[in-house]
């Protein structure tokens, strides 16, 4: 995780979360790879983080947490956290042990795996929703909670 603790199963255990997996997060100072952005869902991962970031407190008032997570090492994590000012954490999942647990999906890219953009909602150690293949990732949460306070 991006707060430097190392998060298993129980810390999964108790209270209503939402985790969004996404493929990987770009670097200003990199270049996107060769089509990357014609892989349906694919591009979006900085505007879901931000919009997500912008909406934590409003998941927060209706009782859920926001989680990140991807395949990508959590110095690359760490170094995205920062910048973009997250105010919850992304974990790290490399060998993609809550990835195969919880039955997300994932697709390869120039010899690479990496989640399909998805996002299960989880309130006491029930995945209540879930959705795979979010492809307007900028408009996903705002969607996601809107849906969550019509539940409540």
């Amino acid at each position: 995780s991006t707060t430097g603790e190392t998060m298993g199963p129980m810390d999964f255990a108790a209270g209503s979360f939402v985790l969004f997996a996404y493929p990987r997060t770009g670097r200003p100072d990199e270049v996107e790879p060769g089509g990357w952005a014609q892989v349906p869902g694919a591009k979006g991962c900085t505007p879901e983080a931000c919009e997500f970031r912008d909406l934590a407190a409003d998941f927060a008032a209706i009782g859920y947490r926001v989680l990140g997570l991807s395949s990508q090492d959590t110095g690359h994590q760490l170094e995205a956290a920062e910048r973009l000012h997250l105010p919850y954490p992304l974990l790290s999942d490399p060998g993609f042990a809550l990835a195969t647990a919880c039955g997300l999906p994932t697709f390869g890219f120039e010899g690479e795996l990496l989640h399909v953009r998805s996002t299960l909602v989880v309130s006491d150690r029930t995945i209540t929703h879930a959705y795979f293949g979010v492809t307007d990732a900028a408009a996903h949460p705002r969607r996601l909670l809107a849906q969550r306070q019509q539940d409540r």
